[in-house]
């Protein structure tokens, strides 16, 4: 079964360079080895059409739609109503939620800023989060996760059981210190012309102690495929002179 998902980054802070993203490459990996691989990635403000044209957009061309950021309790953490919008449902408080955050805060320290983060869309299903307590959402078939990494990991652990699994994305890297890019290009390019299917690429390294070279990576959900693959690039480097190394370069 083939499946694919997109990522939407949603906040100011991360397009003005004030916090690096460190989800990226975490759900890419995890996403992957569930078998719903990330074919799309968007970086949007907190800005109220722009976050419900973007759901809309891409809820409709991917099989699951993953969001991260925007879910707190200040006046720019947006997301969740936006997605309500978007899902034509309004936005509400979810009195389990509302509850479990009111043990955890205590009445007293139970604010109407903390209250915003017992809101949901009508029909959504909690994401738990064993950090900090306030739940992610699921509605459809989009996931919204914290912004925080340690908290946006523990979303999505928690959820991903229940995500519908696709093949595992394999992969099989060579790589050489005596050939470069441009040697190999249009081998390579024949190679990619034969497995059409497949994700191949070319990835050249410099280290600080002077080895120089490429990494060349054939990726796909079939794994004889990429076993195919892998042995043509292998006969590519092994045909221009280079002395193949199985595996990434060592850093």
């Amino acid at each position: 079964m083939r499946r694919t998902a997109a990522l939407i980054l949603i906040g100011n802070e991360i397009l003005s360079g004030r916090t690096r993203d460190d989800n990226i490459q975490f759900l890419a990996t995890r996403l992957g080895e569930l078998g719903i691989p990330l074919r799309e990635i968007r970086v949007i403000p907190d800005i109220r059409d722009t976050i419900i044209d973007t759901v809309t957009d891409l809820r409709a061309r991917f099989d699951e739609v993953f969001t991260t950021g925007g879910i707190g309790p200040t006046h720019d953490d947006i997301t969740a109503p936006c997605v309500a919008e978007a899902f034509g449902v309004p936005w509400e408080i979810h009195p389990p939620t509302f509850a479990l955050l009111e043990q955890h805060f205590g009445a007293d320290n139970f604010n109407t800023a903390r209250q915003r983060m017992a809101k949901l869309p009508r029909g959504a299903t909690p994401i738990s989060n064993s950090v900090s307590i306030a739940p992610g959402f699921t509605i459809g078939n989009v996931y919204v996760m914290a912004g925080v990494p340690r908290i946006m990991r523990a979303m999505f652990e928690a959820l991903a059981p229940s995500l519908k699994k696709g093949a595992p994305v394999f992969s099989r890297t060579w790589h050489t210190t005596s050939l470069f890019e441009g040697a190999l290009a249009e081998g390579l390019e024949a190679i990619q012309n034969s497995f059409p299917d497949l994700d191949l690429g070319s990835y050249p390294f410099h280290r600080e102690d002077g080895r120089r070279g490429v990494a060349l990576v054939a990726k796909g959900q079939d794994t004889a495929e990429v076993e195919k693959a892998a042995q043509a690039i292998y006969n590519l480097l092994k045909e221009k002179g280079g002395a193949p190394v199985e595996g990434e370069p060592p850093p």
